[in-house]
């Protein structure tokens, strides 16, 4: 809590990292620094638990990624796909830099070190395996490995799989119109989920003031559960309108049920009713 993000205010403080599925629900969410980069985060929320095993294409923006959140995601067979700033700043790496193709050769940032890599493999092998076990979390793992003085075998060789993996997501990237498509939708229902919080969060707009990380979690926890509340009690009002319509005769074509969201909350009272008896005694 002794950080201070000027994004955020002049307070110190910390933040919520959360991560949201296809059906809007959410999945996983932790307090992390409030400076610390989101991107090793995505992959300790995918490894959170059965929901977030399931997923194989993660959306994010750029969120400080490194070549070593690319290279654990890889070897976690975990698709991370970001919607990186600067991508005409950005270079690939080969693995023969001299049979690149001239036209590509200024695209080119250096060599892949193949030899570390196989030399450090079974090394690798056991550090991903400990990730996926439970035993470490990613974020944990490669705090550990950025913390040597000097780079570490096993770090330098997670970082060159990184750069094989950034180097095969760019151009998918560059060739792919369907994947910045997938990627913009999911991105849009991250901010919507946000939103939705936004709304449900009156008392204290969006702080949090509890001293103690037990404190910290339940109030995050607690949003997350009403979030997903109205998520459910929408899905299921959202099924009854269609299979009305379907009843009585009417066209629902399932191409434009895919653009349905249940995030609104319009048709929600936020604060409630007070109802007063009107035969209450005055006081």
């Amino acid at each position: 809590m002794n950080a201070v993000h000027a994004e955020y205010g002049n307070g110190p403080g910390t933040k919520s990292y959360s991560s949201v599925n296809d059906q809007y629900a959410p999945f996983a969410s932790r307090l992390i620094p409030v400076t610390a980069s989101e991107a090793p985060y995505i992959l300790s929320g995918l490894l959170a638990n059965e929901a977030g095993r399931q997923i194989r294409e993660q959306y994010a923006d750029t969120a400080g990624y490194t070549d070593h959140v690319f290279g654990m995601s890889g070897l976690l067979d975990r698709r991370l796909v970001l919607r990186i700033r600067d991508l005409p700043s950005k270079r690939f790496y080969v693995f023969d830099p001299a049979a690149t193709p001239t036209e590509l050769r200024k695209l080119v940032a250096g060599k892949v070190r193949e030899d570390i890599i196989v030399a450090n493999w079974p090394d690798l092998f056991r550090a991903i395996a400990t990730v996926n076990s439970g035993r470490i979390e990613p974020h944990q793992m490669l705090r550990k490995l950025a913390g040597y003085p000097r780079q570490s075998n096993l770090a330098v060789a997670l970082r060159e799989v990184g750069r094989i993996e950034r180097t095969l997501f760019l151009i998918d990237w560059i060739l792919d119109a369907d994947m910045q498509r997938r990627a913009q939708i999911g991105l849009n229902k991250g901010e919507a989920h946000h939103a939705l919080k936004n709304a449900l969060r009156i008392g204290r707009q969006g702080e949090i003031r509890d001293r103690t990380s037990e404190g910290q979690h339940f109030r995050i926890a607690g949003l997350n559960l009403l979030a997903a509340i109205v998520i459910f009690w929408n899905t299921l009002h959202l099924h009854e309108a269609v299979e009305a319509r379907r009843r009585d005769g009417l066209d629902v074509p399932p191409e434009l049920l895919a653009h349905i969201s249940p995030l609104g909350w319009a048709h929600i009272l936020l604060t409630g009713e007070y109802l007063w008896p009107k035969d209450a005694e005055p006081v």
